[in-house]
């Protein structure tokens, strides 16, 4: 599958690092991570059983599951923008 993605989120002076894992299709999760200097502040493991109930052709579901992840980002750093995670 898709091996996951790392960005850097500033908000309020701080860096926070965001990981993003594919723990593969055996699993049909992936995990996310935030890291604050080093150190994990937070983490959810994320299920993408239903991306592949839906049977879709493999650059489909590479797709669909990249776009799962981004949303997953972008939920998060909301949170960390709102004081939710810090």
């Amino acid at each position: 599958m898709i091996m996951g993605t790392n960005r850097i989120y500033t908000h309020d002076g701080r860096e926070y690092h965001l990981q993003v894992e594919d723990l593969g299709v055996d699993a049909s999760s992936f995990e996310v991570r935030v890291y604050d200097q080093g150190c994990v502040l937070w983490r959810k493991r994320v299920s993408y059983a239903g991306v592949l109930a839906q049977k879709l052709a493999k650059l489909e579901l590479e797709e669909a599951l990249h776009a799962l992840m981004e949303k997953t980002l972008l939920t998060v750093e909301v949170a960390i923008a709102k004081g939710r995670l810090a």
